[in-house]
């Protein structure tokens, strides 16, 4: 049942592979911090791919024939995409899903005060944080200010060389014993995760000096009024590039890689494929990390109603051939897997553990404790899963979140699988899933890819 280290498998052309791919990903990384900023790069990508608006087909009256690609995307947060297939939907789809938000931190709609000769800004924070994680790291605003007219200012401050940073101040070491008897959950608490944007006063200005500074500049620079807070969708990340880690350079420590390592390869999956028998199609969602909720969470109706359009287009619909489409299809639900840390190895058990280097990662449920909250995976669709990861040569592993009684989490896959479609929960390890910063391995994002594309290709219970 041990599982070999996909490195040992590899020649130089496989390796090198790995190591393209591993750039892509960076790249996409990097230009996509936020999900507005994940669905620009990717509408960009698939256009260039042959891929159209799903909107403009339906207008132009055109329909959809074997080997078209077509997309749709919603309040520029979600996006799916379809490439179709030979045979009917009614007979099912292939489907990949994955999240593109990451646990980050919102700035709030009446944010900005001064305290002490420093400007702030107040935040809320976004998902599941380890909250002391947060303070002393150069971070970067990322986002979208809405003026009342409608205009639409883009924000990315921290990213550039010559760009500030912001941060989060933390208590010096010599005073901070009281502090340090606190549990870990309160050492830093959520009302406490301001930034500090300034420290300059405005000549002239007696009261609030500094924060009527910082007005000043946000006006010059970005035609921003304080109230156009009110209408902002600011993000607090980290600032800085993906990055190669190790003396061998085999892994990636970057942000936001829950989950966007496993959108990244969807992507691309789908990207490699060629005309497959059935429809293949990748869902990009939004607002996982907080329960998969709102329009552009995967408990909308968005995935639904594009399939309903796709298959109008494509001749077959009625809302029974909707139905009987998502009861037949198949998908991966494609999430991180807690990779085993040898520094913490108390919170695994060792043989149901996902392992840096040892490939995909197969989680047949998740939830909590009893399972709480899952989809667990019926035993006839893993081994179909087994079969076609085999015959495909992609690397694999099983694993669970960790001990039995130690935690959990969960994933979009319930969500799907209230269709009566076959779902099963799998992605990539991650070290330090939901810190500032996240650790991966280049030839699990490698073997991931890989066996997306198969999937894609075969899959057909």
């Amino acid at each position: 049942m041990d599982r070999k280290n996909a490195w040992k498998t590899y020649d130089d052309v496989k390796a090198a592979q790995v190591d393209a791919l591993a750039k892509e990903y960076m790249d996409f990384l990097d230009n996509g911090k936020t999900e507005r900023e994940c669905v620009d790069t990717i509408v960009n990508l698939i256009e260039k791919n042959g891929y159209r608006q799903l909107s403009d087909l339906i207008r132009e009256g055109k329909k959809l024939s074997a080997g078209d690609k077509v997309y749709a995307a919603l309040m520029n947060k979600t996006v799916v995409m379809f490439q179709i297939g030979t045979k009917p939907m009614t007979e099912g789809i292939n489907i990949l899903g994955a999240h593109i938000d990451s646990p980050r931190l919102d700035i709030k709609q009446n944010p900005l005060y001064e305290d002490s000769d420093f400007a702030l800004l107040d935040t809320h924070y976004y998902g599941g944080v380890k909250k002391y994680q947060w303070v002393t790291l150069p971070l970067a605003i990322h986002g979208v200010v809405v003026k009342k007219d409608g205009a639409v200012t883009e924000i990315n401050i921290g990213e550039n060389e010559d760009d500030p940073v912001f941060f989060i101040s933390d208590l010096l070491i010599h005073l901070s014993a009281e502090q340090l008897e606190k549990k870990a959950s309160k050492v830093i608490e959520g009302e406490a995760l301001d930034i500090i944007v300034g420290s300059k006063p405005l000549a002239g200005e007696e009261k609030d000096a500094v924060k009527a500074g910082i007005l000043k500049l946000l006006q010059e620079q970005y035609d921003m009024e304080e109230e156009d807070f009110l209408s902002a969708e600011l993000e607090v990340v980290p600032a800085g590039r993906a990055r190669e880690a190790g003396f061998d350079r085999s892994m990636i420590l970057g942000y936001g890689q829950d989950d966007r390592v496993c959108a990244y390869t969807s992507l691309a999956a789908m990207l490699e494929i060629g005309q497959t028998e059935r429809t293949a199609c990748c869902i990009l969602v939004d607002k996982e990390e907080i329960g998969s909720v709102g329009a552009t969470g995967m408990q909308s109706r968005f995935f639904e109603n594009k399939v309903a359009e796709v298959m109008e287009l494509a001749g077959e619909y009625s809302e029974l051939n909707v139905r009987r489409c998502l009861a037949a299809s198949d998908m991966l639900s494609s999430d991180v897997s807690a990779a085993f840390d040898p520094t913490y190895a108390s919170a695994f058990e060792k043989k149901n553990a996902a392992y840096f280097g040892r490939g995909m990662v197969f989680n047949k449920f998740t939830g909590a404790r009893g399972k709480s909250g899952s989809n667990d995976a019926n035993a006839e669709y893993v081994a179909h899963i087994r079969s076609i990861m085999e015959s495909a040569g992609v690397a694999y592993q099983t694993a669970e979140l960790g001990k039995v009684d130690v935690g959990g989490g969960g994933t979009i896959a319930y969500i799907l699988a209230l269709y009566g479609m076959n779902v099963i929960d799998c992605g990539v390890a991650v070290l330090s899933m939901h810190a500032p910063w996240e650790a991966t391995s280049k030839a699990d994002i490698y073997e991931t890819k890989c066996g997306y594309v198969a999937f894609l290709e075969k899959a057909c219970l």
